[in-house]
């Protein structure tokens, strides 16, 4: 499997998605958090483990 772009975003919504879907679900919390405050935050934390990952991967690619 090839990840290029449009590969890895869809991976990374289709995980926040199932996790919001999975509260939501749940009945855990209100849906206005999950929608307002929790996937949201699933997202940037996401997009920063990414970016972390990608810079990792090409700090050990050059070693």
């Amino acid at each position: 499997m090839e990840f290029n772009l449009p590969v890895t975003a869809g991976a990374l919504l289709a995980i926040v998605a199932v996790g919001t879907a999975g509260l939501i679900g749940m009945d855990v919390m209100a849906m206005g958090t999950v929608l307002m405050m929790v996937a949201p935050s699933m997202l940037v934390f996401g997009l920063i483990a990414l970016f972390l990952g990608i810079k990792h991967g090409e700090y050990r690619a050059t070693r």
